[in-house]
């Protein structure tokens, strides 16, 4: 199938959703953040504004030596000429002719009012700017496209003169004009009758580009594909200016998935969850775990009621088979488990809690007793996965997992001539017959513990030396109590090949972070082990 024929899947994450708040990306982000796109089997990927900016001129020139794309190609994105400037003279459009990209992408005025107010020409001259481009680029070889910037809005403002610059940039070459609801105002059903408006009357293929400051950015891309648009934009992990743009993940997967038409090469879909991690790892963003098909929560399962069904079915309590974008069903264990969730979370963990038995359903009740008793404390098992293993193999076992014996631990904080504050803290523990009196510096009383902590244990297993705390969160539970309130801490280890977390809960933050240290060790010595 031609992809660049029937439908166009253009995203643009590199130039619109790079002007997130807090999104700041280099050259190097911006070439790997493309591989990983191209990977998904996007058809178009907007590198930039060449000549706009240094770190967009020089993208576009390592992309050509540096940028080996199977599926996609690339669009150099710019601007029409100036207001009384030949196309051919004008250095902005000069860019876009030089950058390499085969696929120029243009933006242009369709609102009469910012012709007036931003452009500060008349609306003739602006309709010649864009027919110039056009003409130009289209003449050196270019494949044009044009975004009719505030299109939405300029329709209703002056529809006359919104269509003419439709038919004006169709008629000179442009392959697309792609409607932005740059505003991000609409709602799906006035998408949808703009859209067959403007096909019917300006002939023109129609593509939409919709940001979601309504809330609607992917049902407005919807509706306009429905209506007849063959071209859709949007940013992967709906990145972009204030509320982001159409995340195309989305949109793509519901008309694969849900509208039975083929957007993406066969089988690229699957790749979806772990693309849209890989570019979040890039951006630093982290991933929003909601994220409709690729959040790590989009089929995660806490309710006892649909464990008992999806024990039965999955598909009673999933709009798909998580597989089809590459995730997976999760079962999480909280005071809303039932003895279901308990069951199928156990066999997930290897463990085969189902037989029926007596015994059996004795021990899947207290351990359902004990996470609904401990989480009314304060702890949370749906994010502690290894913290609930641990709790699992304590009653499946009869013994908790252990590789030390903590006789006890402490840690001060001291304020040193030179300003800086520094922490110590002193463990003693035995492990494999041997007992150990160990002291670590750190840079607060939680680096000191785990600094101790791991050298104590390390001498008996050296293998925790692998082991790094990748990620610590403190909620206070009780805020009412002020300082003495009840602290939870979930704190993420890794052995360089999987990552795992564990919670502790105490009344000040050291005390919860030593259970969350303590747990994490243990779980990845008992990994290790196994």
């Amino acid at each position: 199938m031609d992809l660049h024929g029937s439908f166009h899947v253009y995203d643009t994450t590199l130039r619109d959703g790079a002007q997130q708040e807090g999104l700041n990306l280099s050259v190097a982000d911006k070439l790997a953040i493309a591989r990983q796109l191209d990977g998904l089997g996007v058809g178009y990927i907007e590198g930039g504004w060449p000549g706009s900016n240094p770190k967009d001129t020089e993208f576009f020139r390592r992309a050509r030596e540096e940028l080996h794309l199977e599926h996609a190609r690339l669009a150099a994105f710019g601007a029409t000429r100036r207001a009384g400037v030949p196309a051919a003279d004008d250095p902005l459009v000069a860019a876009l002719r030089d950058s390499g990209a085969g696929v120029v992408t243009l933006v242009a005025k369709s609102h009469d009012r910012h012709v007036e107010l931003a452009l500060r020409t008349t609306l003739e001259e602006n309709l010649a700017m864009v027919r110039d481009t056009v003409t130009h680029l289209r003449d050196e070889g270019q494949t044009v496209f044009v975004d009719a910037e505030h299109f939405f809005d300029g329709y209703r403002a002056n529809r006359a003169y919104a269509l003419e610059v439709l038919r004006t940039a169709a008629e000179a070459g442009a392959e697309v004009v792609a409607l932005c609801d740059t505003n991000g105002g609409m709602l799906p059903d006035w998408v949808s009758d703009v859209v067959l408006d403007v096909i019917a009357s300006t002939g023109a293929r129609v593509g939409i580009h919709a940001h979601n400051d309504s809330g609607c950015a992917v049902a407005n891309s919807l509706a306009a594909v429905a209506a007849g648009a063959s071209h859709v934009q949007g940013c992967i992990n709906g990145y972009g200016e204030r509320t982001g743009n159409a995340d195309l993940v989305t949109v793509v997967a519901n008309l694969e998935l849900k509208l039975d038409r083929t957007v993406l090469p066969p089988g690229l879909l699957r790749e979806a969850t772990r693309i849209a991690h890989a570019v979040a790892e890039v951006t630093n963003v982290p991933p929003a775990s909601r994220q409709p098909y690729v959040g790590t929560s989009a089929f995660a399962h806490k309710a006892g009621l649909h464990a008992s069904a999806i024990k039965v079915d999955p598909d009673l309590y999933q709009h798909m088979d998580p597989l089809g974008v590459g995730n997976d069903m999760r079962l999480l264990v909280s005071d809303m488990a039932g003895r279901a969730s308990i069951e199928l979370k156990g066999k997930e963990l290897g463990y085969d809690l189902s037989d029926g038995s007596r015994e059996m359903k004795e021990l899947v009740t207290r351990v359902t007793d004990r996470v609904k008793a401990m989480e009314q404390q304060g702890y949370t098992f749906e994010a502690a996965d290894a913290s609930f293993e641990l709790l699992l193999a304590e009653e499946v076992e009869g013994v908790r997992p252990s590789y030390f014996d903590v006789e006890s631990w402490r840690v001060i904080t001291e304020t040193r001539p030179d300003g800086e504050a520094v922490s110590e803290a002193t463990v003693k523990l035995r492990s494999a017959g041997v007992r150990y009196v160990v002291t670590g510096e750190g840079n607060g009383p939680v680096n000191a513990l785990d600094a101790a902590l791991r050298e104590a244990i390390g001498q008996a297993f050296p293998e925790v030396a692998k082991f790094e705390l990748i990620d610590y969160k403190v909620r206070i539970l009780d805020q009412g109590h002020g300082t003495d309130a009840i602290t939870r801490v979930l704190i993420e280890t890794s052995d360089g090949e999987s990552s795992w977390v564990t919670v502790g809960v105490g009344a000040n933050v050291i005390e919860a972070s030593w259970g969350a240290l303590v747990d994490g060790l243990t779980f990845g010595l008992r990994r290790h082990h196994r």
